[in-house]
């Protein structure tokens, strides 16, 4: 029969102590296969996330969301608040793509790809083991009087958190305002930018409080994603799981002796060295079963398997593997749930896709001028004003651009010197027409009209207006 396990550790968190008090966390330093991996995983994520907002394609750059000015480029395309329906279907297909791999894979997202754990784990805290050295190193620092040689470390390490800290949110502040903007604030001086210099320093604060203190609390305190694992995992999910069949036997586990029948003893493999708690960036013990705290990092694998190699045990006390996995040697397979959420995900993709491929990189939008109805004219002419305006969503100028009636002999006057006018790079030109028909060619109170817009005679979009005028009985 299986020792129970004590569920009362779900009462509370794991970085909470019985008094009710912040229990810092001073985790072991990883090593082994998996943070290997891990490692080259977060430098290439790291460099995509610092060049990101300097890479251009076509003009555009690669990521940019500049929410003030409602102007977004995903992946080099850029999305004007006319494209607000497109830049909505992209942020609901990566929630489905998360939501995919987290039915899948557990949170392999926040273990692996979350800029909160990538900074955390492979930027700060390696400079903290560098700096004050390991688990126990740091924990005897922390119970050592202020001492110079502990005032030296703990200058040094704030020191440098700061000034990553400032790096950080000069790179978030690209993605912001853009990284020419960015960049022209930065050689002109901050000076001559206040405005941008104090949101740049509360940025720079928030991220040196996160990652110097609130740390592995933003996962398990803040981050909504680790309460949807209650909602979203299933006993098909694969994730970081303790083999339990293995490791309690009938008797439970046991500290290894050498030469002892544990078999025989009825006790599992698991020798309870306390190391996969050790070694957990969120300190919880990953032999009580699936935790809201676990970021699926892997390092409990990593120092388990190096345990068991030690002690002449198989490796994969601690692995990868769903429950049905570990209780019925069941191998996985794609749930009903699962392929549901795949064929929405690729419904998505292909509408995407395909707005995307009917999408204009130039759009006009031509309304009435609010409170006028029509001016009626000589030689029976009528005449309606409209206002105008033309979006350019390229990296380059359109210059003459006109408009023109089609189907209808009419004309079409600006508000202006020239009947023509230039849209600038990623912006828009806006002003005042009329539009002017003779009365015999309407045949109701209402007309509709397509007006085409042309630049050099070449035909970039079209739109269409309401022409009020009375109509004609000839």
């Amino acid at each position: 029969m299986e020792a129970p396990i004590n569920e009362g550790f779900r009462d509370s968190i794991s970085t909470i102590g019985e008094d009710g008090k912040r229990a810092w966390v001073f985790p072991k330093k990883p090593s082994g296969k998996f943070y290997d991996y891990r490692k080259i995983v977060s430098y290439v994520l790291l460099v995509f996330l610092f060049a990101a907002p300097f890479v251009k394609i076509n003009g555009n750059q690669f990521l940019l969301f500049n929410v003030l000015e409602r102007r977004f480029n995903v992946f080099g395309f850029p999305f004007w608040p006319q494209d607000f329906h497109l830049f909505v279907i992209s942020m609901i297909i990566g929630v489905v793509f998360i939501t995919i791999f987290t039915v899948a894979f557990g949170r392999i997202f926040c273990g692996w790809i979350c800029p909160q754990t990538i900074f955390l784990e492979m930027v700060f805290r390696r400079i903290e083991y560098w700096i004050d050295g390991d688990r126990g190193a740091q924990m005897k620092l922390k119970r050592t009087k202020w001492t110079p040689e502990k005032i030296r470390k703990r200058v040094l390490k704030h020191t440098i958190f700061i000034i990553i800290s400032f790096f950080i949110a000069n790179v978030f502040l690209a993605y912001l305002i853009g990284s020419d903007k960015l960049l022209n604030y930065v050689t002109e001086g901050p000076s001559q930018h206040l405005s941008t210099l104090f949101p740049l320093l509360i940025f720079t604060g928030l991220f040196y409080f996160v990652f110097s203190w609130f740390r592995e609390q933003v996962c398990i305190i803040a981050c909504p994603y680790g309460r949807l694992q209650g909602v979203l995992l299933d006993n098909q999910s694969i994730i970081v799981a303790y083999d339990h069949k293995r490791g309690e036997g009938e008797n439970g586990r046991k500290k290894f002796r050498k030469n002892e029948d544990r078999e025989a003893l009825g006790h599992g493999d698991c020798i309870d060295c306390m190391q996969c708690v050790h070694v957990c960036p969120t300190g919880i013990d990953i032999r009580n079963g699936t935790q809201l705290e676990c970021v699926n990092c892997t390092a409990c694998i990593d120092e388990c398997d190096d345990i068991m190699e030690k002690v002449g045990y198989p490796k994969g006390l601690i692995r990868y593997a769903s429950e049905d996995n570990i209780e019925k040697k069941a191998p996985f397979k794609l749930t009903t749930r699962l392929k549901a959420y795949i064929v929405v995900l690729v419904i998505l993709t292909g509408v995407l896709i395909a707005m995307l491929q009917l999408r204009n990189d130039v759009e006009a939008r031509v309304l009435r001028l609010p409170g006028q109805l029509f001016e009626h004219k000589a030689n029976n002419v009528i005449s309606n004003v409209f206002t105008y305006k033309v979006v350019n969503k390229t990296t380059q100028e359109i210059d003459n651009v006109n408009f023109k009636l089609k189907k209808y002999k009419g004309t079409v006057k600006l508000v202006s010197t020239d009947n023509s006018f230039v849209v600038p790079a990623q912006g828009l030109a806006q002003g005042t027409l009329f539009i002017e028909l003779d009365q015999s060619l309407l045949k109701e109170d209402k007309t509709k009209l397509t007006i085409e817009v042309y630049s050099l005679d070449k035909l970039i979009e079209t739109t269409t207006v309401n022409f009020l005028g009375p109509r004609s009985y000839n």
